[in-house]
């Protein structure tokens, strides 16, 4: 269909102030967190789950690409429209539906602000536990695509473990819901294949998700070490003693430094490393579990633990924390977030790596990750405007991937594919593993219209 008798025909369905086409529109849509860009057709902003059915009955008829957003936060591509298209922009279904707390769920709308969520339930005593560093601005819908984690996975899991059930458009316009309230649903788990899968399946328009009652004491301790090897050490002892916190954090030197000249979160810039250390539930045995804890880290070297003596101070810890990847800017313009997951006892040797590839490409490379379940997080910091320094980028980063790997980890916790991690998938899967999600793909898209080029590498020619 040429483009303005695509956008005259959206103008039908939605109305024409939220059909957007400018040459600014289509720039800002273009790119997302990552380092990709590309350029929509046009840009719809729906109000319904009827209309979203409207504009995706309408590509598949026309065989137009459709790209699922929110707030554009990803990381790894997963917004970007590589073949043009519509890019649906889900700012307008923000509405919380319901919340049922006898039956401990709250059904939402993709275009809700995570944290925004969260506030409004924890004045009812209530949890949604995800809570991705970017929950501030990231939207629910976008943490359904990605399978969001964030720094309480450890104990709690990531989106996934938390939805419910799904209202979800399938590619020519039928709406269907899977799952629901109840804990176990016969028949195959769609849900579950839709949570993760990066648009390229369909598009959620409501998401039932589960509620956790607010835990009755929370403490959370600063430990600082003079190695990140001890710092590493220490997350294995821990969890190999029983012990499950909330999270375990850790920040190395370079990101302390940048951390405190934006967010003042009190680190001290003299140590090699950090963990935030946070545990949470019953008040009952958490003072003697804390003291195990100070325990083993007193086992591994620890220089100091500090505890949080009031929530300021908590807060203050986790701004830090939550405010890193922001921070950085002050040490480069650019960076590129490698996502690898390694067992927790190749931390100090995956880590050492690390720091290796960084002096071989002569790049800076700071860390702040979920070290409780291994989910490294390496922040490659660079001008992209130095088209050689760029090309030195993408190579460290695939390197660092295959070193994940090859400690018998992967290429992905909870940033997703995208576009940008299209050639480290064969590092994990194999010609025979991609045409199996090929077979899904197709029955979900028989005309490849959803998100294309994300996930699964082309076949070979």
């Amino acid at each position: 269909m040429e483009r303005l008798k695509l956008i005259d025909s959206l103008k039908k369905i939605i109305e024409p102030e939220y059909v957007l086409d400018s040459d600014m529109d289509l720039t800002l849509y273009g790119y997302d967190a990552s380092l990709e860009k590309g350029r929509p057709d046009v840009v719809v902003v729906p109000n319904s789950t009827e209309e979203v059915s409207r504009v995706v009955a309408l590509a598949y008829k026309e065989k137009i690409p459709i790209i699922g957003r929110g707030s554009g936060t990803n990381l790894s591509g997963g917004t970007i429209p590589v073949k043009g298209g519509i890019v649906i922009h889900f700012s307008r279904m923000n509405r919380v539906l319901e919340v049922d707390l006898a039956n401990r769920t709250v059904t939402v709308e993709p275009g809700v602000i995570t944290l925004d969520l969260q506030n409004m339930l924890l004045k009812k005593g209530f949890l949604y536990a995800p809570d991705p560093a970017s929950q501030k601005v990231s939207t629910l819908g976008g943490n359904f695509g990605e399978n969001s984690g964030g720094p309480h996975c450890l104990k709690y899991g990531v989106t996934t473990n938390h939805v419910l059930g799904a209202e979800v458009v399938l590619y020519d316009g039928t709406i269907i819901w899977t799952g629901g309230k109840s804990q176990d649903n016969p028949g195959y788990d769609i849900t579950g294949l839709m949570v993760g899968s990066e648009g390229t399946l369909g598009i959620a328009t409501k998401m039932i998700l589960k509620l956790i009652p607010t835990p009755e004491k929370i403490k959370t301790m600063l430990a600082i070490y003079n190695t990140i090897q001890d710092a590493s050490n220490t997350v294995s002892a821990i969890i190999s003693e029983g012990i499950v916190p909330a999270t375990l954090e850790m920040m190395d030197k370079l990101v302390m430094k940048a951390v405190e000249d934006s967010v003042h979160a009190g680190y001290p810039l003299d140590a090699a490393a950090v963990l935030i250390i946070e545990l949470d539930g019953m008040e009952d045995g958490m003072d003697r579990q804390a003291e195990k804890i100070m325990e083993i880290c007193k086992r591994h070297q620890v220089r100091e633990v500090r505890l949080a003596e009031s929530e300021t101070q908590r807060n203050e810890l986790w701004a830090g924390r939550k405010g890193a990847f922001g921070a950085v800017a002050r040490l480069r313009p650019s960076y590129l977030v490698c996502d690898g997951t390694v067992p927790r006892t190749k931390l100090p040797e995956v880590l050492s790596k690390v720091i290796e590839i960084g002096e071989k490409y002569d790049l800076p490379i700071g860390n702040v990750f979920h070290a409780g379940d291994g989910n490294l997080h390496p922040l490659i910091l660079f001008d992209e405007r130095d088209k050689e320094m760029l090309l030195k980028v993408h190579l460290a980063a695939s390197e660092i991937l295959k070193i994940c790997v090859e400690a018998g980890g992967t290429i992905s916790g909870e940033h997703g594919i995208g576009t940008e991690k299209l050639k480290e998938m064969s590092f994990i899967f194999s010609e025979s593993d991609f045409e199996f999600m090929r077979s899904i793909k197709s029955a979900f898209d028989p005309y490849g219209i959803w998100n294309p080029g994300k996930v699964i590498p082309p076949a070979p020619v």
